[in-house]
């Protein structure tokens, strides 16, 4: 997204509005859906679901939903930024997965009201607002799903069935926190491209999880310029470390709010104030005091320090 240098107070106004659209676009990420995760897993585990609700609108985003109903939930599991559930059929039926991913503004809550019908939804005041689904589990409590712009998803398929409706998962990257992660296999998958390494980190099949915010936080981290095109085994070791130190900082404060995620008991994530690169154009780089730069890599807003990360 690029900037419009305006005069004055309209230039501060169009940056903190550009600022605030990327902010919007850039999470959740691996981290936030990872401590989504942490707390779903506990009260959704051994929960059978005995009715859904859905919003009908926009139909593409919702598939297959009805089927998780009679089901319980085996575990609550990750992969990249999804959420996947596998479910425990009570019949002959295949094994199913719920596929869950929060999109932009989405987020999951416990709370009370009917599952049953639209107008119920409509009239449930404060608790119902922007909920696009209710899932009513066997303990008697219920699971929300709020979506005040609608980008998320939730689909019900065939477990490992990913290819037509999450093609993402299909050809999705080792998970980075995994042993699967190596740096070897990760110097050798760089070595096939010639693509900007930013755009390599968003891309999903070099690794799963990561987006706008902590790819700039690991690329910082490492010293690697974000538009570089050749990294070498050195530099690919060197930015694995930091893209396995970063999430884990992340994890460990449960994420980054900056305006619409928050966690399952209605928290904010705690790593925002400990971002180095993200978000901080124009403030002097914290490690050698240069001015950080922005400007669009990969088509996404891309913070970097021009003295610390050389192409």
């Amino acid at each position: 997204m690029l900037r419009t240098a305006l005069p004055g107070s309209a230039g501060r106004r169009r940056a903190d509005i550009l600022t605030a659209a990327d902010s919007l676009m850039d999470v959740p990420e691996l981290p936030e859906v990872e401590s989504v995760r942490r707390q779903l897993a506990p009260r959704l585990t051994g929960r059978r679901v005995d009715h859904v609700w859905w919003d009908q609108h926009p139909r593409a985003r919702f598939h297959a939903v009805a089927r998780m109903q009679g089901n319980t939930i085996e575990a609550v599991t990750r992969r990249g930024k999804f959420l996947v559930l596998p479910l425990e059929a009570t019949s002959s039926r295949d094994r199913l997965e719920l596929i869950l991913h929060l999109g932009m503004t989405g987020s999951l809550t416990f709370g009370s009201g009917s599952s049953t019908s639209p107008a119920a939804e409509r009239s449930a005041g404060e608790d119902g607002h922007h909920v696009r689904a209710r899932l009513a589990l066997d303990d008697g409590s219920m699971l929300l799903f709020r979506d005040p712009r609608r980008f998320g998803r939730l689909s019900v398929v065939p477990a490992g069935a990913y290819a037509e409706l999450v093609p993402t998962l299909a050809t999705i990257g080792p998970e980075p926190l995994s042993p699967a992660f190596t740096v070897t296999d990760f110097a050798t998958a760089l070595a096939r491209t010639r693509a900007p390494i930013k755009a390599k980190l968003l891309d999903q099949r070099l690794v799963a999880g990561i987006g706008n915010i902590y790819a700039d936080e690991a690329l910082w981290r490492a010293r690697i310029h974000p538009a570089t095109r050749r990294v070498g085994r050195d530099r690919a070791a060197r930015l694995h470390a930091a893209i396995l130190a970063v999430l884990t900082a992340a994890i460990e404060r449960e994420g980054t709010t900056f305006r619409d995620y928050q966690l399952v008991n209605g928290a904010s994530g705690r790593y925002a104030d400990h971002l180095e690169a993200y978000g901080r154009g124009g403030l002097p780089c914290r490690r050698c005091g240069t001015t950080l730069q922005r400007r669009v890599i990969a088509q996404r807003g891309t913070t970097f320090c021009p003295r610390c990360q050389r192409v």
